[in-house]
């Protein structure tokens, strides 16, 4: 089997890979949500691939990996990984995870960070509304993740939270505003935890995404004042999302300074730049996300890293749709057993609902869990003549 064609169409905002072989299989993957910007990019690789066995994944890979980097860029080279799974899967007319190891699991537990509504306003009482609707949706998530003091608008909508500059974003995501945290800022964050976790009880946990853009000084206060209430990990406090580098030095000692549970990952691509994290005990949760780290095989060899040195993984996830969660079902059912979760990305527009097919015929998540999805490869596709009224004109021939 040879590759023929690496074609990449927008959907929606994402681009949406379809690799092509001289066997009439193709293989699928989704870039994140807004990524729209990475279809030359990814194009970039087409003459790298061509005539290569796409069911070699892993020679394929060696011929692109070093062409990627940290979050948003790694999202090229992960995307294709995907879809080259997908086809090795199909040809084996097996699910990936079998081409994996095989499953661990026969349920995938997630937790929630995206089904959520627009919140009322940055007030304790606010954030705690906030996290019980979260709490109270038909899935019956077991945990809940929710953005505060840097990853959130309390930055900008409480006077004078912090004491750095301020990043005139003009709603563009990436754009750090960082700095000292002022005392009222500070006593203003824990005054919206304990409200959450009021609302939330021992029933169902809470986690913090708070970055990054936290000085160590007020990362380890933080960490060390929100001890009592057992949050289930503060994330990207340091480095985070499109941070293109790892502090692990710096990550160590807040780890070391508290019982609160620490995470990064989402932005870090490559299993060599968690390799400091991890063997020096750095955080206490690793959480790459597959259409990031460079693909699925990557996040699990960063997952049986992780393990060995008794260190959590829970991938992250809301930037991909629906047709992400292929990847994520696939490469989470083979994790050890210091897999916690995945983050279920939900649809990024309802005609995502419409166009992928696959997907089981009732709720996706009950109780907080998610089935093996029984087809090969990844389990999903696009349903191409429901998905044709949502190409542009420049991405006609996609499906052909």
């Amino acid at each position: 089997m040879k590759i023929t064609d690496l074609r990449v169409a927008v959907i929606g905002k994402h681009p949406i890979v379809r690799i092509v072989t001289d066997e009439g299989i193709y293989g699928i993957g989704e870039v994140e949500y807004t990524k729209t910007y990475l279809k030359p990019f990814i194009l970039h690789f087409r003459d790298a691939l061509i005539g290569e066995d796409p069911t070699d994944v892993e020679r394929c890979m060696m011929k692109i990996r070093q062409r990627g980097s940290f979050k948003p860029y790694g999202a090229a080279v992960s995307v294709i990984e995907h879809a080259l799974w997908d086809i090795a899967g199909k040809a084996a007319g097996v699910p990936a995870y079998k081409l994996l190891g095989g499953k661990v699991r026969d349920k995938v537990r997630v937790y929630n960070g995206s089904v959520r509504r627009k919140r009322s306003g940055d007030r304790p009482e606010d954030f705690a509304a906030d996290v019980k609707w979260m709490a109270e949706q038909p899935q019956n998530f077991f945990m809940v993740k929710q953005g505060l003091s840097f990853h959130s608008s309390q930055k900008d909508s409480y006077p004078d939270f912090h004491y750095g500059p301020t990043a005139k974003k003009s709603g563009y995501h990436g754009a750090m505003d960082q700095g000292q945290i002022s005392e009222h800022g500070f006593n203003y964050l824990l005054d919206c935890v304990i409200a959450m976790k009021e609302a939330l009880g021992d029933k169902v946990s809470l986690a913090l995404d708070c970055g990054p853009g936290w000085f160590l000084n007020d990362a380890i206060k933080f960490a060390n004042a929100v001890e009592k209430y057992n949050i289930m990990w503060l994330e990207d406090m340091l480095t985070g999302d499109y941070v293109p580098w790892v502090n692990p030095q710096a990550y160590r000692e807040l780890t070391n300074s508290t019982t609160t549970p620490i995470h990064t990952g989402e932005q870090i691509y490559l299993r060599h730049n968690f390799k400091e994290l991890i063997e020096t005990q750095a955080v206490r949760v690793v959480g790459p996300d597959p259409a990031d780290i460079g693909g699925i095989a990557e996040l699990k060899w960063v997952a049986e890293h992780a393990y060995m040195h008794s260190i959590m993984m829970a991938p992250h996830g809301t930037a991909n749709g629906l047709l992400g969660l292929g990847a994520l079902i696939n490469v989470c059912a083979t994790l050890p057993a210091n897999y916690i979760a995945f983050e279920y990305p939900s649809a990024s527009d309802e005609f995502w609902n419409e166009i992928v097919t696959g997907l089981p015929s009732g709720p996706i998540v009950v109780d907080s869990h998610v089935d093996l999805l029984p087809g090969p490869g990844l389990g999903l596709d696009i349903d191409a003549k429901a998905a044709k009224r949502y190409l542009k004109e420049e991405d006609a021939g996609f499906f052909d």
